[in-house]
């Protein structure tokens, strides 16, 4: 899906894990449904005033910090956009069921169920959106696409590349029935970010030599603070590496139109121990501390990473650094990119997501320099249907942006960007940044395999590093943008965006 042009806790419950039916089972349709849920707002998006259009049925596993995110952008996005199906939202999914009926009641959402196999059987669900930890989302995709549902899941897309294959795999296979499957990472929908993949596309900044990326957050600095899912390696995959550089290696691919050849690498784990968090404790905040009656006597391992830093090569021989760290003290959610070519350079800070920097290289030096674009006109990406301009949009209009772009590509059966096998191009490099670190930083190629049967969105596999002969193109047909105009970039998305601390007992992605 191109950009728009101008015309146009998780589970409730114990740490946040997903209900199983009595013996594993899936229940019958409607089992473990909540009674009285979806008193609360009608939900919007269903067009009111709008003539009547085929709804699509959606149903949520997950309602804490992402759960809200998402609930946010389908509730808006029928009343922003002009669509070519409408969102209903159906269920949301939860073990807990007062907290599960308090969240639907809260979100907007019509009904709510303990089960998410019992979410899945529902005959009213046409598309299911995966807001869990990580360790849940590839039995829960999996299952959903199986079963006739299209998909949206967070990221990172699964806590391991084998995971991800699956998922990839059974994306493909529903791909032919007509399914589609999308992976949500939302700074692609940033418009000002997506308007820069347009200009890189469109040849702005000529042959890309540098590209630059940071995800820094603070809320883990301090000690006291608990161990909570994000900090289980078993459940979260990875740390600060899956949770914030999961974003930056899609922005990365998703900008320069390439896929990581290979990564040198290092990760540390600054707090090794951490108190350990009370099963009734609620929710806990990400501005630190433990809090009186949160924790509970004794301390548990931490087992991922608090930082990542890592060098990376590009089949064209452009160069890329990375850094993602939740220890960046004063830091809350700084996440900065800056692409620098031959013809200019192109930066962006996410604590003012409206503005694009962009210099043209190619003017003369007296006046040449860095210029802010502010990026609100309805010719930029999504700004169509917005406000005025200069009047700005924020965080969580990506996931409206996400939910518009998800039901364009229901309507006409075309692959949503990212796919899974983005998704899954993305876990490739996580894993090589991983097995970099672990053998003391040594250059590490990113694994390829050729696109899944059926999957015409898989990325092609990646060349051996080297650069291309003089003047190639910036934007080479390999990596996961391969094939688009380069007038029209993939469409802007995505995971969650980075996380303040998860909500305890509750789906935090």
């Amino acid at each position: 899906m191109g950009v728009p042009g101008p015309a146009g806790g998780p589970d409730a419950g114990s740490e946040g894990r997903v209900a199983a039916g009595p013996g594993g089972e899936p229940r019958p349709a409607g089992a473990g449904s909540v009674a009285g849920a979806g008193a609360g707002p009608r939900p919007e998006g269903a067009g009111a005033g709008r003539a009547a259009r085929r709804a699509v049925g959606v149903g949520m596993v997950g309602y804490a910090f992402m759960g809200a995110a998402h609930s946010q952008g389908w509730r808006t996005v029928g009343r922003v956009f002009e669509l070519p199906v409408d969102a209903r939202l159906t269920a949301v999914c939860g073990r807990d069921g007062a907290a599960v009926r308090a969240a639907a009641d809260r979100l907007g959402w019509a009904s709510a169920e303990t089960d998410w196999r019992a979410l899945v059987a529902r005959d009213d669900i046409d598309l299911v959106d995966i807001c869990t930890p990580g360790d849940s989302h590839a039995e829960i995709a999996v299952a959903a696409l199986d079963a006739g549902k299209h998909v949206l899941c967070e990221k990172p897309l699964a806590n391991t590349v084998a995971e991800a294959e699956a998922m990839a795999a059974a994306a493909a296979r529903a791909a032919a029935r007509g399914q589609v499957a999308m992976v949500g990472f939302n700074y692609r929908r940033v418009p000002a970010l997506a308007l820069a993949r347009r200009m890189v596309a469109e040849g702005r900044i000529g042959t890309l030599r540098h590209v630059r990326l940071s995800y820094l957050q603070d809320w883990l600095v301090d000690p006291s603070f608990p161990l909570t899912w994000r900090l289980r390696k078993d459940r979260a995959g990875s740390g600060a590496l899956g949770d914030l550089g999961a974003h930056i290696v899609d922005l990365a691919q998703f900008l320069t139109g390439e896929g990581i050849a290979g990564v040198s690498a290092l990760t540390e784990t600054f707090v090794r121990e951490r108190p350990l968090l009370d099963a009734g404790a609620g929710a806990v905040s990400a501005a630190g501390g433990a809090g009186a009656g949160r924790v509970r006597a004794g301390t548990g391992q931490v087992t991922v990473d608090d930082a990542a830093l890592f060098t990376a090569r590009f089949p064209s021989g452009a160069l890329a650094t990375f850094e993602a760290t939740r220890f960046a003290a004063g830091r809350k959610n700084a996440l900065r990119v800056e692409l620098n070519g031959s013809d200019g350079s192109l930066a962006f800070d996410l604590e003012r997501l409206n503005e694009l920097s962009f210099h043209d290289h190619t003017e003369p030096a007296v006046s040449s320099g860095f210029r802010r674009i502010l990026v609100t006109e309805p010719g930029h990406p999504y700004l169509e249907a917005w406000w005025p301009p200069g009047h700005g949009l924020g965080y969580e209009h990506t996931f409206v942006h996400q939910a518009r772009d998800l039901l364009h590509a229901v309507a006409t059966g075309s692959t949503p960007e990212p796919s899974f096998a983005d998704g899954l191009s993305v876990q490739r490099v996580l894993a090589a940044v991983e097995k970099s670190a672990a053998e003391n930083a040594v250059y590490t190629p990113v694994e390829t395999s050729a696109p899944a049967s059926g999957d015409a969105s898989a990325p092609t596999s990646v060349p051996a590093p080297g650069g291309p002969p003089t003047g190639a193109s910036a934007v080479p047909s390999a990596g996961p943008s391969a094939g688009r105009p380069a007038s029209t970039p993939a469409g802007p998305a995505t995971g969650t965006p980075a996380h303040a601390a998860p909500d305890a007992g509750t789906t935090a992605v």
